[in-house]
């Protein structure tokens, strides 16, 4: 399983705030129910099969260009461990240490 990072900015648009691109890009994602879905404040973390969540990334990297925007840099990155099952919970709870069960 495949935990990636997708964060994606529109660039030239009139305002600043890029808020509701990364909405849309959760919305975009929130359709594929194989897969889990975290927003934070600056991109969208999607957890699943490696061959599941790429398409949604090029779907979501398309998403501000339906919206009229000219030009968008999307950043990628993808966490697969092969030797472990590992799922988002499990790397924030180790993050917090062993005798943390559960994330704050």
């Amino acid at each position: 399983m495949a935990i990636v990072e997708v964060k994606v900015v529109p660039i030239g648009t009139d305002d600043p705030s890029f808020s509701s691109y990364i909405r849309d890009c959760y919305l975009v994602a929130e359709k594929y129910a194989e897969v889990d879905i975290v927003v934070t404040p600056s991109a969208t973390i999607l957890e699943g099969d490696l061959d599941t969540v790429l398409p949604i990334v090029e779907s979501m990297h398309q998403s501000p260009f339906n919206r009229g925007v000219d030009r968008v840099i999307t950043s990628i990155t993808i966490d697969e461990r092969r030797d472990k099952e590992e799922d988002m919970d499990d790397m924030v709870n180790a993050v917090y240490g062993e005798e943390e069960s559960q994330i704050p």
